[in-house]
């Protein structure tokens, strides 16, 4: 009879990158907090901007998403062991002790480090994507009572496609050959040749997430192995706190920026689906993967697309609105001004809005900062929300279709009991009240409002709107004075007058 899932990790060794990222955290509290018998939890930590991996080891077990953890299961961080390196380095810059325990006791390895950000150099996103990869499957190759590797790619890898199914699809160029050429090209020969290279994706993020699941592929025989391709990765929907979130990467950006009034124009298509999926169901997911992998062992690559396809349908526009009575109910103390704005879908008609909207006003409130002394601040947010905007309106203003059979079918392989416990079945999801809860976790774990602020955020909000109402109708005042000064709209209204009623005059005579 096959182990539940906290059978199987009882007494198991788990090997975890990029266990600082907002995914690793909560796979690592997860996993400490539902497998006691877990018997250790190795963590590739390195030394980063002058802080100590021990330090650093530190600072993730006092972070908010532990609070439980520490209030009720203070003993589970011995469990934790910190392995000095870097997936930048080779043989990932792991000490011969710590290799060699790896190698004697690692069962099971959950590799999500990646460079997330979607403006990176090539050459700097092949050595962390498809080059750390490669160092870890080397590693992983050596482990000898490995019994399941997790890659964590992109349900965005082929984003040509319009049709993602649960499969491998041949990259566009053989990565070996890829990380020769980052090695040996110079950087201005390679910045030349990126557009070309890179033609089939958006950004340097999903063409080196693509080429790494062929890398991937190839050690598919030596050792069971498997992909999960999560869509855009969000605020947890239960666990370990509904709402939590602690970085500013793609929708939750967008809410922060839009709550505290500083974006107010978004080119998206508001009726194409938006497939977004919560971090606690891809935790769940990735865990019962290994899970599944490591009994099954099988032979050929597994893919799982973690995503919300086929399960929940939702546009832009439905999460849009809601999240803008959510951002109302629940406002920033600190906010630039009061929420508003609309999304366009016309690249033109966005671009236009644009102009009036951001970049004027800032450079109109940088000259009155400037006039008064003070330091200048807006053209350089604005530059940045541009360039931001301009990397994520890729992804909302097409539609894609993730098939999600190899995914959905987890809930199967597991007891009612642990389907609670390991829940992946987003079905159930409100999504009223689960945006909700993005809004709070934002002001909360983000921004770091106490929830005590909120009566005053809730003034503050109110007389931000009014001021913003007062803006319009001052504007509007000033543009219909300017008309009638400057352009005379009166006598045109009066010549259009005359004219209609000459013509309606007429008529008349004409019936007579």
């Amino acid at each position: 009879m096959a182990p539940s899932v906290v059978e199987f990790y009882e007494g198991k060794c788990v090997f975890i990158t990029g266990s600082t990222g907002f995914l690793g955290k909560a796979l690592v509290e997860k996993l400490l907090r539902t497998c006691p018998g877990i018997h250790t939890i190795y963590l590739l930590l390195r030394e980063k901007r002058g802080v100590s991996c021990e330090d650093r080891l530190k600072a993730l077990c006092s972070n908010k998403i532990f609070e439980h953890l520490r209030e009720k299961q203070p003993g589970v961080f011995n469990k934790l062991k910190l392995i000095a390196g870097d997936i930048l380095e080779d043989e990932l810059g792991i000490s011969n002790d710590d290799r060699q325990e790896l190698q004697r006791h690692c069962n099971v390895v959950f590799h999500s480090a990646a460079c997330v950000r979607f403006d990176q150099k090539l050459k700097d996103a092949v050595n962390m994507n498809t080059m750390g990869t490669l160092r870890v499957l080397k590693l992983a190759e050596t482990m000898e009572n490995l019994e399941a590797f997790v890659h964590l790619s992109t349900a965005y890898c082929r984003c040509e496609l319009d049709m993602l199914d649960e499969k491998l699809y041949p990259a566009v160029h053989n990565p070996e050959k890829i990380i020769d050429l980052v090695e040996w090209l110079d950087d201005s020969t390679l910045s030349y040749l990126e557009p070309k290279l890179i033609s089939s994706e958006p950004n340097t993020y999903s063409y080196t997430k693509a080429i790494t699941e062929d890398l991937v592929a190839e050690y598919s025989s030596k050792f069971p192995i498997a992909i999960g391709r999560p869509s855009i990765v969000t605020a947890a929907w239960k666990e370990p706190m509904p709402g939590w979130v602690d970085n500013l990467n793609g929708p939750t950006g967008l809410v922060i920026g839009s709550g505290k009034g500083v974006i107010r124009s978004m080119h998206c298509e508001p009726s194409y689906m938006a497939d977004a999926i919560p971090v606690d169901v891809v935790v769940n997911g990735c865990i019962l993967i290994a899970y599944t992998t490591a009994l099954d062992k099988p032979k050929d690559l597994r893919i799982f697309n973690i995503t919300l396809s086929e399960v929940q349908k939702i546009t832009w526009r439905e999460v849009i609105e809601l999240g803008e009575k959510w951002v109302n109910t629940y406002p920033y103390t600190v906010a630039l001004w009061y929420p508003g704005g609309t999304i366009k879908s016309y690249w033109f008609t966005h671009q236009l809005t644009v102009i009036f909207i951001h970049i004027l006003p800032a450079y109109l409130l940088d000259m009155l900062l400037f006039l008064l002394g003070r330091k200048t601040f807006m053209v350089n947010l604005q530059k940045r929300i541009s360039h931001g905007l301009n990397i994520i309106q890729y992804y909302t203003t097409k539609e894609w279709n993730f098939k999600n059979t190899n995914f959905l079918s987890l809930q199967k392989r597991v007891s009612e009991a642990e389907n609670n416990i390991f829940f992946t079945d987003v079905s159930t999801l409100d999504r009223d009240e689960y945006l909700r809860d993005y809004v709070i976790g934002t002001r909360h774990y983000v921004c770091k409002e106490d929830p005590s602020t909120l009566p005053r955020a809730r003034k503050l909000h109110r007389i931000r709107y009014w001021v913003d109402v007062v803006t319009k109708i001052l504007l509007l005042s000033l543009l219909f004075w300017f008309l009638y000064s400057k352009c005379g709209i009166l006598n045109v209204i009066d010549s259009v007058y005359n004219y209609v009623y000459s013509i309606t005059n007429n008529n008349n005579i004409s019936d007579i």
